[in-house]
């Protein structure tokens, strides 16, 4: 009976030491996947307990749970939901408009000598340059109206897309496009069905980089210029002395922020589902 009943437990036994002991892959990325909601709520903890004890002053940092009330009532109100919004169109509207333009330009930089000739050097300049410095020139250009923020924005963006494009398209392997040219594929051909696809992973790595300055940029300009928007809302905050409310702002931005970054990630992933590393992923 003894024996029978040990026959039964062992192949269970065996899956689990399995993954306990003999699959340290499998750990590593549990631990990576557990490790920043650990990290997280270890800091929301000390944040409550700072708080509570009184050790910071409230005025300085009020309670974690006061500050998830904030953004309850902001939530109910529907203030949160129309400054998200207001935000996200400015964000996404200039985002469309660099990854468009940086692209198209990154893709002609690299495959014709004059236009590189041209835009080399005001990418070596532009590139290092605080993009916000040209603010009050879009504000005169544009006014304070939401297409001087689009375009500060895009304008600021622009330049990792660019960068990226170009790079991706020069680091094409020669060898494809030699190959694809001897079976008498035509320009038009090697450029969408060799170049895209082998750069996409770099030129998707830009536009990866883009998004959050985009939304940076978007809530500057919103601090500087007004107009509603969770940048706006949160500097009103702080002019009228309401800490909870700038905390709640920090929060809300920090949400906004993690979910466009892991939507992006996702249409990573759908878009180079052919790609290694996204079958690497899969495979673990």
């Amino acid at each position: 009976m003894t024996q029978a009943l040990d026959a039964n437990r062992a192949p269970f036994a065996g899956t689990f030491g399995s993954r306990l002991r003999g699959d340290p892959e499998r750990w590593r990325y549990l631990l990576d996947a557990i490790g920043p909601f650990v990290t997280i709520a270890a800091i929301l903890i000390a944040w409550e307990v700072l708080a509570r004890q009184q050790i910071v002053m409230p005025f300085l940092l009020p309670a974690m749970s006061v500050v998830v009330a904030r953004v309850f009532e902001d939530l109910v109100s529907g203030s949160l939901l129309y400054d998200t919004a207001v935000t996200l169109y400015r964000a996404f509207a200039a985002f469309a408009i660099a990854a468009v333009v940086g692209i198209t330009l990154g893709l002609l930089i690299a495959r014709i000598a004059a236009v590189r000739w041209f835009f080399d050097p005001l990418l070596s300049i532009g590139l290092p340059m605080p993009k916000l410095a040209l603010l009050p020139i879009f504000m005169l250009w544009f006014g304070l109206f939401d297409m001087s923020k689009i375009l500060m924005v895009a304008f600021s963006a622009s330049f990792q897309i660019i960068i990226a494009t170009w790079a991706a398209t020069q680091s094409v392997e020669k060898e494809l496009v030699w190959s694809a040219r001897s079976l008498g594929a035509s320009d038009r051909q090697t450029l969408w069905e060799v170049v895209l696809p082998a750069a996409l992973p770099q030129i998707l790595t830009g536009l990866q980089i883009a998004l959050p300055i985009c939304l940076i940029v978007a809530l500057v300009t919103e601090m500087i210029m007004g107009g509603g928007g969770l940048g706006d809302t949160m500097l009103q905050s702080a002019r009228y002395v309401d800490s909870p409310g700038v905390f709640a702002g920090i929060v809300e931005i920090g949400f906004v922020g993690f979910f466009c970054i892991k939507g992006m990630e996702l249409l990573r992933r759908r878009l180079l589902a052919w790609h290694q590393e996204v079958q690497k992923e899969g495979a673990r």
